[in-house]
């Protein structure tokens, strides 16, 4: 006998909900870039004191490129609206002639977008701050447009332990202290 019970009471929640989720896709609220969705769906992830690691390279199969990164502690998460600016692009380069100062003024901007329909929407970004505590970065000159990390810097700062910065939060990973 509760079975059913249990079951209609399903079935009536999942029916209320439906001009919920129906007028939600109309609206105009802003859209869940995935840092913001992994923030609302793992919170338990990015919780204050929680280890994470930023990584750049390590790419391919057999001959990998060295992997390089950024390790730190949680000091907060959260979610924010805005809308995307216009990325900043030089006339007549492609992203891997781009010196380090053009390169740093487009991670600056980001996250930003190329289209003009985008950039006028608002989004809900997922940004955590954290305290860095280790790190290894590249210093050969070809990675200096490569990534946030290059000779000892994080984008222009330059990396100390205990330096406090903001990342999204689907460019983070779990790990482990050491």
């Amino acid at each position: 006998m509760r079975q059913p019970a249990l079951a209609f009471c399903l079935f009536a929640l999942a029916i209320a909900g439906l001009p919920l989720a129906a007028g939600a896709v109309g609206t105009d609220d802003p859209a869940l870039r995935p840092s913001a969705q992994l923030i609302f769906k793992h919170p338990e992830l990015l919780r204050a004191g929680q280890c994470v690691r930023y990584e750049e390279g390590g790419h391919g199969w057999i001959l990998s490129e060295p992997l390089y990164y950024l390790r730190g502690e949680v000091i907060g998460a959260e979610v924010r609206t805005r809308k995307l600016g216009s990325c900043p692009r030089v006339a007549g380069k492609t992203l891997k002639q781009y010196n380090r100062q053009e390169y740093n003024r487009l991670v600056q901007a980001s996250p930003c977008s190329d289209t003009a329909e985008a950039s006028q929407a608002p989004q809900h970004i997922g940004m955590v701050r954290l305290r860095v505590s280790d790190w290894e970065t590249p210093y050969e000159r070809k990675a200096e447009n490569a990534g946030r990390l290059w000779r000892g810097m994080f984008i222009e700062r330059k990396l100390e332990k205990g330096l406090e910065i903001e990342l999204e939060a689907d460019l983070l990973s779990p790990c482990q202290r050491e």
